[in-house]
């Protein structure tokens, strides 16, 4: 197999998660951004600052996603613990059981692609995407 065709196969393999991820957001009326938020804060407490670094946004940009959030009840702000100077953003437990529901109805769309591998093909692609992942 060429280096080509690894790249096609990775490119269309991500088109069809974020088809699945487009379409699961858009259901439950979220933007892809705010899921990724979802995604991010699903166990953790992130600074505002390095939230839209890491997304790619301007800091304003993320405050107008925050503020839509904080309105569904699905995330908040607060300082943090050990230094009152950041804020930082954390999922609320409206925000927890939705993502909750997402992860489910997304495992449940993508089934069937997995499904198509057996065990040990799963395992194989498992630690082969993680190679592919991580960042050296």
């Amino acid at each position: 197999m060429t280096t080509d065709a690894l790249i096609d196969g990775l490119v269309r393999s991500a088109f069809e998660v974020m088809g699945v991820l487009t379409r699961l957001s858009a259901k439950h009326d979220l933007s892809l951004t705010q899921l990724r938020v979802l995604g991010i804060l699903r166990d953790r407490r992130v600074r505002v600052t390095d939230l839209a670094a890491y997304l790619g946004l301007d800091k304003s940009t993320l405050s107008g996603l925050i503020d839509r959030a904080e309105r569904r009840g699905l995330l908040a702000r607060g300082k943090n613990p050990d230094d009152r100077r950041v804020v930082e953003v954390y999922m609320t437990p409206a925000g927890a059981e939705l993502f909750e529901r997402l992860e489910v109805e997304g495992r449940v769309a993508l089934a069937p692609a997995i499904g198509r591998l057996d065990p040990k093909q799963q395992a194989e692609l498992a630690r082969l995407l993680e190679l592919v992942l991580t960042p050296q």
